[in-house]
C-alpha cells in the first residue's frame, strides 16, 4: 500500500455558508457532513476566488486568482456558456497533473465548467478519466427560457471526452456519480488516487430523488443537501470497508456561495431554500455570502479531529498544499496565488495570507485583511466602506469613517493587486496574466436533433440561476 495519502476532494455547486448542520443549519439534515466536520477541521473562513462557478473551479485547480489566469470573464460574461472558444489552457498545470506526476490516478466526476472543448476537458488536465456535465445543469434544454438567453443545445453527459448521453435524468445523476467514484476507488488498490467529485447539487434546476423528497423538511432543496450527504456518507464508507480511510483526505467544499432563501433568478416565485448563515449577499456577491464557504479536512492519520479555525484560508490554497502532502511538484516557472496551510491543517497557527482579494469578473470590489475588509464597488459603481468581520460577521455597520489608517494599509495591498492582477472598473491592467485558452471555430458538443430519442426533452423546471 503507498504511503502517500489518497485525496477525495468533494465540491459543491452554490452551497451556501449556512446550509450544514456543523455550520448551524436547522433546515437540512447533513449528519455525515457533520461528522466529517467532528473528526477533521471545520474552517469558518474558507473562501473561494470567486462568487460564480467557472472563475472558482479555475482557481481551485490552479491555485490561482481568476484574472491571473484569465478567467475572470469570458467575451464579456461571468461564466462559460456551451460552445465557447475559450477554456484552461493546457499550458496551466492543473491539481490533478501535480498528482498525477507524483504517482496518483487521478478521476473527474460531475460539473467541469472550465472550457467544453474537447482541449479544455479534465483529459486534458491531468485527470486519467472523466464522467459529468462540462458545464452548468441549466445550461441543456429547459422550459421557460428567459428571453435574453439563447437556445442551449441538449445537455450533454460525458465520459471521458465522449458524449454518452443527452438530457440525462438529473434526479438519478448523483447515485451514478457515486457508483462511478466507487468503481474508482476499487480500482487503485496498488496505487494512490486523487477523486475529484464535483457535485451538480445545489445548482437550479434542482431534481432530486424521490427518496429524499419525501423525508425533506426544505422541500428540493434539503433534498439535494441531503443527497450531497448521503453522497458522503457512501464514500466514507467505502473508505472504512476498504481499510484506507486513516490515511485519506477528504476535503468538502463549494464553489461559491448559495442564493439564499429568495426566489430563483428565474423560474419559480417560491422561495428557494438555501442560505449563508449570518453573512450578507449571495452567490455572485463580494459580500461574504458570496465567496466564504463551508470547508472541511478530514485526515486521520495526521489531523487531530473536532478543530476549528477561523484563520483565512482559500480554495486555492488547497494546490501547493496537496502538492506538498503527496509528494507533488507545484510548478516554479509562475506565481501560484495559493499557500500550502498544512500548519493550519494540523493545529493553531496564523494565516499565510496578508490580504484576500474578492474579485468580481475583472473588477477588485474588495480586500480582507485580518479582521478588517474594505470595499470599493459593485457591479462597476464605486461603494466604499469598511467593516470588522470579527465583530460584525454581517457586514452591517461600516465603520470607515473611524479607521483611516486601516483604510490606507488595505488601499496600499489593494494596489499590489491591481498591478498584478489588474482591476477593470479602473482601468488598470495587471503584469502578471497568463492568457487563457482559445480554439478556432468552436462549435457545441451537442445539437437538437427533434427525432433523438432524448431521456427528457425538455428539463420542466423553469428554475435558473
Amino acid at each position: 500500500m503507498s504511503e502517500q495519502p489518497n485525496v477525495v476532494l468533494i465540491n459543491c455547486d452554490d452551497l451556501g455558508f449556512g446550509d450544514l448542520g456543523c455550520y448551524g443549519s436547522t433546515r437540512n439534515q447533513t449528519p455525515a457532513l457533520d461528522r466529517l466536520a467532528a473528526e477533521g477541521v471545520r474552517f469558518t473562513s474558507f473562501y473561494t476566488a470567486s462568487p460564480v462557478c467557472s472563475p472558482a473551479r479555475g482557481a481551485l485547480l490552479t491555485g490561482c486568482y481568476p484574472p491571473r489566469i484569465s478567467f475572470g470573464e469570458f467575451n464579456g460574461l461571468g461564466v462559460l456558456f456551451p460552445g465557447m472558444a475559450i477554456g484552461l489552457p493546457t499550458t496551466e498545470i492543473s491539481l490533478a497533473k501535480v498528482l498525477s506526476d507524483a504517482g496518483y490516478a487521478t478521476q473527474a466526476i460531475g460539473k467541469w465548467h472550465c472550457g467544453d472543448q474537447p482541449e479544455f476537458l479534465p483529459t486534458n488536465h491531468g485527470f486519467d478519466h472523466y464522467m459529468g456535465l462540462p458545464y452548468s445543469n441549466d445550461m441543456g434544454r429547459q422550459a421557460g427560457k428567459p428571453d435574453f438567453m439563447p437556445d442551449m443545445p441538449p445537455l450533454p453527459l460525458i465520459v471521458d471526452g465522449e458524449v454518452v448521453e443527452q438530457q440525462p435524468d438529473q434526479a438519478a445523476l448523483t447515485d451514478r456519480y457515486v457508483a462511478a467514484a466507487l468503481d474508482f476507488i476499487r480500482s487503485c488498490d496498488d496505487q494512490p488516487f486523487f477523486l475529484y467529485l464535483a457535485h451538480m447539487y445545489v445548482h437550479l434546476p434542482i431534481y432530486a430523488p424521490e427518496r429524499f423528497l419525501e423525508t425533506s423538511t426544505n422541500g428540493a432543496y434539503g433534498a439535494a443537501v441531503a443527497s450531497i450527504d448521503w453522497a458522503t456518507d457512501v464514500l466514507l464508507a467505502e473508505l472504512d470497508d476498504r481499510g484506507i480511510a486513516d490515511n485519506t483526505i477528504v476535503i468538502f467544499t463549494s464553489d461559491n456561495g448559495s442564493l439564499g432563501n429568495k426566489p430563483p433568478p428565474w423560474g419559480s416565485e417560491e422561495p428557494l431554500g438555501g442560505s449563508n448563515g449570518p453573512l450578507r449577499g449571495a452567490k455572485a456577491s463580494t459580500w461574504e455570502g458570496g465567496q466564504r464557504v463551508p470547508g472541511i479536512v478530514r485526515w486521520p492519520a495526521k489531523i487531530t479531529p473536532g478543530r476549528v479555525s477561523d484563520e483565512v484560508v482559500t480554495a486555492m490554497d488547497l494546490y501547493p498544499t496537496l502538492a506538498a502532502v503527496c509528494g507533488g511538484q507545484a510548478p516554479t516557472d509562475r506565481v501560484i496565488d495559493g499557500r500550502d496551510i498544512q500548519d493550519l491543517w494540523y493545529g493553531d497557527a496564523p494565516s499565510p495570507h496578508e490580504a484576500f482579494f474578492y474579485y468580481s469578473m475583472n473588477d477588485l470590489e474588495a480586500v480582507r485583511s485580518g479582521r478588517w475588509k474594505l470595499h470599493f464597488s459593485k457591479r462597476g459603481k464605486e461603494r466604499p466602506a469598511l467593516f470588522d468581520l470579527d465583530a460584525d460577521i454581517g457586514e452591517t455597520t461600516d465603520v470607515i469613517a473611524d479607521h483611516p489608517d486601516v483604510v490606507a494599509r488595505l488601499e496600499t495591498l489593494a494596489e499590489g493587486a491591481r498591478a498584478a492582477l489588474g482591476d477593470a472598473r479602473l482601468d488598470r491592467v495587471g503584469t502578471e496574466i497568463r492568457p487563457a485558452g482559445r480554439v478556432e471555430n468552436p462549435k457545441p458538443l451537442t445539437t437538437y436533433d427533434p427525432d433523438h430519442p432524448y431521456m427528457i426533452a425538455e428539463y420542466d423546471l423553469p428554475d435558473r440561476g
